[in-house]
């Protein structure tokens, strides 16, 4: 454990002059790959480490993002308490859910359908609320006194990529300190062998419900910072499936049940959508056909997912760590 937190702490620090030397074009970038990588790493820390496959992080990700923007909005409190009450918000429901989904002895395809539907239902309580406005969607404001409380800054500003890498290291950070206890032991355990586990000892149900509760307060703080850096927030937007796929996609490129792996490949996948974008936007001679069309970043995952699978299963930092052994 002690060694991992070092090697993630000399990331942070090889990380934080990037802003400094990248154009504003490709700092948006590089924010939304630490956006990513929040959101894979709290889905590996549930499907992954606690072999629980989920269809349905865009649930905690839209309660992380909806918390954070209706506090700033309706009560004008700072960010970071919308982001504590959005991780609270997030964890409570994905306790309850959870617990409905454990305690009924859902597994495998059933428990990732289970995921799906809470999140649809969500998705269509918020279009059809007016309390968070409907399908219109939330607006933050963008006036009003700029600093890190209230996480303003002028756009392209650096500041908002190192909330993002502080962000994403806390919660790497949290993963491994948790992968480093007792309770995280018991929880690997228990994917490996359900039935062993219990026979040991080791409280099965308990330590399934810490997993989801802890992934989906890690995932509500990749939601929160989605509304304060995009000042925006709709119920397709937030709840929408493409979120859940955009957790999961990381992490299994990356590496699924490994540490580095979701940061890996949401390293990969962000550059990959900006590509995808550029080349839809203005295509060369050749690919002229592709222009104004979408739907070509989804392509691209799809044909680098298969090819990943197929040639290394084990994601990338798996398949490169096991041919290095």
């Amino acid at each position: 454990m002690i060694r991992r937190l070092v090697v993630l702490a000399a990331i942070g620090v090889a990380l934080a002059p990037l802003p400094l030397l990248l154009p504003p074009a490709q700092e948006a970038v590089a924010v939304r790959a630490l956006m990513f990588a929040m959101m894979a790493v709290a889905w590996n820390l549930m499907s992954g480490f606690g072999g629980l496959f989920s269809f349905g992080h865009a649930a905690y990700f839209g309660l992380g993002a909806y918390t954070t923007a209706l506090l700033t909005v309706e009560l004008g409190l700072s960010p970071w308490l919308g982001l504590l009450a959005g991780m609270a918000v997030a964890a409570l429901f994905g306790v309850v859910t959870g617990y409905l989904a454990v305690r009924y002895r859902l597994k495998g395809a059933y428990f990732a359908l289970a995921t799906f539907a809470f999140a649809e239902m969500l998705r269509l309580a918020a279009l059809n609320s007016e309390l968070v406005g409907g399908a219109v969607g939330l607006t933050l404001p963008v006036t009003g006194e700029q600093g890190w409380w209230t996480l303003r800054f002028d756009v392209g500003d650096p500041a908002y990529f190192w909330v993002a890498l502080l962000l994403t290291l806390a919660c790497v950070a949290t993963v491994i300190v948790l992968l480093g206890s007792r309770a995280g032991l018991n929880l690997v355990a228990v994917r490996e062998d359900e039935t062993a586990a219990a026979a040991a000892g080791v409280a099965v149900v308990r330590h399934k419900i810490l997993a989801i509760g802890v992934s989906a307060a890690l995932t509500s703080v990749a939601g929160g910072f989605y509304a304060v850096y995009y000042l925006f927030v709709s119920p397709d937007l937030a709840f929408g499936p493409s979120v859940s796929i955009q957790a999961i996609l990381p992490a299994v490129i990356g590496g699924v049940g490994t540490v580095w792996g979701p940061l890996i490949g949401a390293a990969v996948l962000a550059p990959l959508s900006d590509v995808a974008a550029t080349v839809v936007r203005t295509p060369p001679e050749f690919l002229s056909f592709l222009q104004g069309r979408s739907g070509l970043d989804v392509i691209m995952y799809a044909v680098l997912l298969i090819v990943v699978v197929l040639s290394m299963p084990r994601g990338l930092y798996g398949g490169f760590a096991r041919r290095s052994r």
